[in-house]
């Protein structure tokens, strides 16, 4: 098995591929040891001493660190990845609970309705994908007054970069074609 590794805009994080599917559907973000308990592999990785948080997307793995230099931390983190997908273990144990604790209400009122269908059109369509390039995700939260709140995970959750993607790159893509947004507020 031969996993390749990316860089991401945030240099806390690393992005791993392990040139399988990671997650059949939807995301997974893990911020703690604890809320990884479900999840046999990020248990591991959690195990490597520096590692602060993993997040699963489609194909990839981003795992972020605290301390530590890359070049200490790569290889067990590969023998961590290797050994699980060799393993056949799932990388969830229970798929419906790993979905319901990633999944935090959303909030709009009922006459944005339209408005908000768009949001999430245009997120899942233009952003998304180019935000899992850089070994992350974006998801809606809510729409209120104008204003788009949006929780960034995975690689660009704590990104220096994170401030001017959601100002400068969605803020500007969803007035675009939204005249009602008046701005893009993370959660």
């Amino acid at each position: 098995m031969f996993i390749q590794t990316e860089a991401t805009p945030n240099p806390a994080t690393l992005k791993f591929l392990p040139g399988k599917e990671v997650l059949g559907s939807g995301t997974r973000d893990y911020r703690d040891a604890e809320m990884a308990e479900q999840s046999p592999l990020a248990t591991k990785l959690f195990g490597i001493d520096g590692i602060t948080a993993v997040f699963f997307g489609s194909d990839f793995i981003s795992v972020t660190k605290d301390e530590g230099e890359w070049q200490h931390l790569k290889p067990a983190i590969l023998g961590a990845i290797m050994e699980h997908f060799m393993s056949g273990t799932p990388i969830v144990k229970d798929e419906q609970a790993a979905v319901e604790t990633n999944i935090s209400e959303e909030f709009f009122e009922t006459e944005d309705e339209a408005t908000v269908e768009t949001i999430k059109e245009l997120l899942d369509t233009r952003v998304r994908p180019a935000v899992a390039q850089d070994g992350g995700d974006i998801t809606f939260q809510g729409y209120r007054e104008g204003i788009v709140y949006l929780t960034m995970r995975g690689a660009c959750a704590g990104c220096p970069s994170s401030t001017a993607t959601l100002q400068h790159g969605i803020e500007n893509l969803l007035k675009h074609f939204i005249p009602e947004v008046q701005g893009v507020r993370p959660m």
